[in-house]
């Protein structure tokens, strides 16, 4: 599938109707998540025919990326119910087969279950602080294979040095940067949208 295809496809998927801002929950849009799940397919055959775990899945944007690009299973995890109603009318519309799991992703225990990647954009950590290491942390433990995550360029040091020193990666790097748009969603912003750098991270578990 071309890039623009994947992209188009993203575009006309449901997001938040009621957003919760503990959970900073911020739509992943089309443009980020063609490119974020085309790389790891294209540059890194880490999503066709693997086994791939979307961590805080939202509305299933990755996952439903990652269905199309032809994972062999996809399990989209989330805590909010609401999400997952989105989440499960969205692969119905694009006619994929995602699992989605309710839980905690902090106290996630999977028996026998073999993840090769996992996708994620994960909480920035700016309402609950350390969310977004708590996310990278479990996902170093699922994944076999690999871990693909969007974090704020301004953490970039920090995310680096956790994931090489506390989580035991092998590697760490940053694939490229990318501009993330942030609607106004919440009562608290200023401004109409606000622009924010992001890193798209691999990570070798």
């Amino acid at each position: 599938m071309k890039l623009k295809q994947l992209e188009g496809l993203l575009g006309g998927l449901q997001q938040f109707s009621n957003p919760k801002v503990e959970l900073e929950q911020y739509p992943t849009g089309p443009h980020i998540a063609s490119r974020m799940l085309f790389t790891a397919e294209n540059s890194y055959g880490d999503i066709t025919d693997k086994v791939v775990a979307d961590f805080g899945c939202g509305c299933s944007t990755l996952s439903a990326a990652a269905s199309l690009l032809d994972a062999a299973c996809v399990i989209g995890f989330d805590i909010d119910p609401q999400s997952l109603e989105t989440a499960a009318l969205n692969a119905e519309e694009l006619e994929v087969e995602i699992d989605f799991v309710q839980c905690d992703i902090t106290k996630l225990e999977l028996k026998g279950q073999i993840v090769d990647t996992v996708v994620m954009n994960p909480p920035f950590g700016t309402r609950k602080k350390g969310a977004d290491m708590e996310f990278l942390s479990a996902a170093m433990k699922l994944a076999s294979q690999a871990v693909y995550s969007l974090h704020k360029t301004s953490t970039r040091e920090h995310i680096k040095r956790a994931a090489l020193r506390d989580f035991n990666a092998k590697s760490a790097e940053v694939i490229c940067e990318l501009r993330y748009d942030l609607p106004k969603l919440y009562k608290f912003h200023k401004r109409k949208e606000v622009d924010i750098a992001v890193d798209l991270w691999r990570f070798e578990p």
